[in-house]
Formats: C-alpha cells, sequence, structure tokens
C-alpha cells in the first residue's frame, strides 16, 4: 500500500479503482476498535483515500502493524432508486456517441448497477461509476445547470444537487432531494451506496435549499446596517463531512478569528464577523438596558461607536441601540469582529460558517440582517499581542507532493526560485498567483482526489493556485505540494498584487 504526504498533517493512501469507498468503511472500522487514531476527515478518490489530520507517516506505522485485506468487500445495505426522466438535451448526442439510438442509451443506463465511488465539486454531489462507456464533457460548459440533472462524463454517472455551471451531458432529470443537512446522513447517496435508476414520465421538481435562520431566542442581537462588500459569519469550520463534498470554510486568518474572541472573554471558536477591505457597520438590539463587548483584530481598521473613536484591538463596551462601525482595512484585506456571547446563527452541519462556493450556512450578509448573540459567559480579557505589519510580500513554506511527478522536470525549482503576485481572481476558495507557468509532464487527466487546505493546484493553463477554506474536496488537478499552515493567515491578509514567494521545507 503506497501513502504519500500531504503536507504535514494528511496522507494520501493508493488503493485499486473503484474501491476508495469500501476502503474508507474499513479505516473508520479501525478508528472504532482504537487501531487508527482519529483523523479529521477520510475523503475518498477514485483511486486514492486522502487521510486529513494524521501524518503520512504516523499513518504508515499505524497500519504497518495490521492485517489489512487484499481487497474489501462491498458494502451492506439496500440499492438507492432514483426515478428518472430521460428528456436531457444532450441525450441524442450521448446516443450518437456511443454509435445507438436514444432509446438503447436509456435502456442501457437504467439497466447499469451503479456505486457511488465518492463525492465532490458541491455538498451531496456522488460520482457514480458502473458504466463500461465513457462520454467526453461538453466543448462548451453551461453557465446553468438546473438542480436534479441527470448527466454524464469520463466514466462518472452524476445527478447535480443544486443549480451550478457544469459540463457534463445531461441526459435526463431527477426530482429526488439529494442534500439535506438536518438528515443524517445529510447526503441520500454517500460513498458505497448502490444506486439504480428507473424511468418514468414526470415528476416533481427538486425542492429549493430551506432558508437558514439566522436570528436566536436570546435576549440581544445585532442588525447589519452597512454590510461591505464582503462580509460572513465565521467560525472554526466544519469537519467530519468533506467525503461528502462539504467545505470546511471558517475563517480565512484563523489566528486573527482566535484572538478577537480571546478579547472579549468568547471561547476561541465562537463564531464571529469576517469583513473584507471596506469593513461592516451594526447596530446592538437588546430587550434591556444590556451591553457587550466587541472587539476588532485581523487588518488594522478605524472603529467608531456612535461615531466616536474607538480602540482597534482592545474589547470596547457597546450600549444596547448603538451603532459600531468598522472602517475600511488600513492594510491587509480581514477584519475579524468579535461580540461577546459570540453570533448565534443556527449552525449548519456543527459549524455557523458561510461557505461560499456551497452555500451552506447563513448567507453572505446585506443590510438589515439580524444576527442573534448568545449570552456572554466570561469578562474579556487583557491579551497581549503584536499588530501585524502591512504586507508587502508574503513567503509560504512548501511541502512537495502528492503528485509532484505529474509536472515537467525543473518545475518545483521553478516554482520556489522565481516571484509571484496574488492576482485579483482570488477569493475565500482559492489564492491565485500570477507569474511563471508550471507544466505538466503529460496532457493526460488525473483522476480526482481529496484536496486540504494549503494544497497547490495547477490547472492546465499552469498558474498555481493555493487552496483556502472554501475549496472543493476533491479535484482533478495535480497538487505540487502544500503550503504550511502557519503561513496561511498571512496569505489571507495579502492584496491582489502583493509578492508571493514559496520556499521549500521538508526535503
Amino acid at each position: 500500500m503506497r501513502i504519500r504526504p500531504v503536507g504535514s498533517t494528511a496522507a494520501l493512501v493508493d488503493v485499486p479503482p473503484g474501491t476508495s469507498a469500501r476502503w474508507r468503511t474499513a479505516l473508520i472500522d479501525l478508528v472504532a476498535t482504537g487501531a487508527l487514531p482519529a483523523p479529521d476527515e477520510i475523503v475518498p478518490g477514485h483511486r486514492t483515500m486522502l487521510v486529513d489530520g494524521i501524518s503520512a507517516q504516523a499513518l504508515a506505522l499505524a497500519l504497518e502493524s495490521l492485517e489489512l485485506p487484499d481487497q474489501v468487500a462491498a458494502a451492506a445495505g439496500g440499492t438507492v432508486e432514483i426515478p428518472t426522466v430521460y428528456d436531457g438535451a444532450d441525450l441524442s448526442e450521448v446516443a450518437r456517441l456511443w454509435g445507438t439510438d436514444v432509446a438503447a442509451v436509456v435502456k442501457r443506463h437504467a439497466a447499469t448497477d451503479f456505486e457511488v465511488e465518492f463525492c465532490g465539486f458541491a455538498p451531496g454531489f456522488a460520482y457514480l461509476v458502473g458504466l463500461d462507456e465513457q462520454v467526453p464533457r461538453r466543448a462548451t460548459p453551461r453557465t446553468r445547470v438546473p438542480p436534479g440533472a441527470v448527466a454524464l462524463a469520463g466514466r462518472f454517472c452524476g445527478i447535480y444537487p443544486s443549480t451550478s455551471p457544469g459540463g457534463w451531458q445531461i441526459i435526463g432529470r431527477t426530482g429526488v432531494e439529494l442534500f439535506d443537512a438536518d438528515k443524517d446522513p445529510p447526503a441520500l447517496l454517500p460513498p458505497g451506496t448502490r444506486v439504480r435508476f428507473v424511468p418514468v414520465d414526470k415528476q416533481p421538481e427538486p425542492s429549493g435549499r430551506r432558508p437558514i435562520s439566522e436570528a436566536s431566542a436570546g435576549k440581544a442581537s445585532i442588525t447589519v446596517v452597512r454590510a461591505g462588500a464582503l462580509s460572513t459569519v465565521q467560525d472554526s469550520g466544519r469537519r467530519g463531512v468533506a467525503h461528502l463534498g462539504v467545505p470546511r470554510a471558517g475563517a480565512l486568518d484563523a489566528p486573527a478569528a482566535r484572538l478577537a474572541n480571546r478579547l472579549v472573554g468568547n471561547g476561541q471558536d465562537d463564531a464571529v464577523l469576517e469583513t473584507t477591505l471596506d469593513g461592516v457597520g451594526f447596530r446592538l438590539d437588546a430587550l434591556d438596558d444590556r451591553s457587550v463587548a466587541i472587539a476588532v483584530t485581523g487588518a488594522p481598521a478605524h472603529v467608531h461607536v456612535d461615531g466616536r473613536t474607538a480602540e482597534w484591538g482592545v474589547a470596547v463596551g457597546v450600549r444596547a441601540g448603538s451603532v459600531v462601525d468598522v472602517g475600511a482595512a488600513i492594510s491587509g484585506v480581514r477584519s475579524y469582529v468579535a461580540v461577546s456571547g459570540g453570533i448565534r446563527v443556527t449552525a449548519v452541519l456543527g459549524s455557523r460558517s458561510t461557505d461560499t462556493l456551497s452555500g451552506l450556512g447563513p448567507p453572505i450578509l446585506s443590510a438589515g440582517h439580524v444576527l442573534g448573540l448568545g449570552d456572554g459567559a466570561q469578562s474579556p480579557a487583557l491579551v497581549s499581542f503584536t499588530v501585524p505589519r502591512p504586507v508587502g510580500e508574503v513567503v509560504l513554506h512548501l511541502r512537495v507532493g502528492p503528485d509532484d511527478e505529474w509536472f515537467a522536470p525543473g518545475s518545483i525549482d521553478l516554482l520556489t526560485a522565481t516571484t509571484y503576485t496574488l492576482s485579483t481572481d482570488s477569493n475565500r476558495v482559492g489564492a491565485r498567483l500570477q507569474g511563471p507557468s508550471i507544466a505538466w509532464r503529460t496532457g493526460d487527466e488525473m483522476d480526482s482526489a481529496g484536496m486540504v487546505v494549503g494544497a497547490v493546484q495547477v490547472p492546465p493553463d499552469g498558474r498555481p493556485v493555493v487552496l483556502l477554506a472554501d475549496h472543493p474536496t476533491t479535484g482533478g488537478y495535480p497538487v505540487i505540494g502544500v503550503v504550511d499552515p502557519a503561513d496561511l493567515a498571512a496569505l489571507a491578509q495579502a492584496r491582489p498584487g502583493t509578492i508571493v514567494r514559496l520556499r521549500r521545507i521538508g526535503v
């Protein structure tokens, strides 16, 4: 069994094609018996399993003394039937590609016993295997694919759980609900599930995602009066659900968010506001004449309470009815606003974080949003810390792999010896770097595999992308290395145009 390091705290395990979901179950059984330390995530891919939260060395040592079967038995359980109307816009094109007619495509697809190999792209998006034939992606992806679309691409079949862009060939549609965060499991088709498609003449449209309740029944809340360019609610993110296609999300500058919480007496993982470039404004609403403490950290900014200057980086008392305004970032990008008691929006899959990729969690803030607050449990604390300096250059320490063999000779030297700049296309999903292109060794597509925060993916255009908190849980582009977690906060505060240098470590 080949085990490759993925940064310092994760590993990629190579497994036979089509067995990763079963191997995931086997590893979970080992964790339950105490034979293997519990990881944060176990994410199946086509030929791999990502084990996140355990180093490759520790995983190899744990598995070395265990007797693992040569092959893992198929999971027990019934088959999920998907009622499908076969009227997709690409059905005739698939028939042409297969050298047959539409009726034969429908018959062949409905007669296939599928199995979910892994999930990714979006929460609840299952990659189903079982077809013998392959189908190329569309030359021009659609800008909008409706929820419930049944589609084919490569060796896979999939069902779009929500509206999104997509380049798969659509052959039909279904009205089943594929993902519901309130259910256990939230995904209808988790890895290892057996699936059959049943032809039907008509069915209801897929139901939309239910709105999230933002205010709690507590005694205090805040009302957004100025949302800024991009303000969201963030905590430490979601764990244990990446195998269902759910990104982790969470504060991009995690040390700054934890500091803000410490300053107001919150738990370090309580939810805070994360602002982008031009701050946020809000009013404290309370049923009594109570006051709360707020603190602003991360990117330095001017803070005002009812028009009067307040200090940045310390706990400030705010009375009911007062308006707090956090101004534009003086340097850096993201400020963090903690309120004593913490933001108490409804938790989704164990986190209150907004996920900008999938739309899980509370929506991106806009004027008028009301966010509930918890009851402050501790008094504000005096914390000594260093005020962040303006970010003029960011150095990212890189552990090479796991896919370094995919790149042309000299690619790692090129990546680590030259200068890049941060692109304006960067966001919470990934930091895109502009500079010398990194060439693949071959033009072949890589099989999808699990991804971690800090992974440096290289798409076909050769421009590196550092994956951040809202990244997809699986990806089909090779990873040349993984950035040390300690460097990600500085990257989160870097503005477009900032010089970025990558330096190899762990050789």
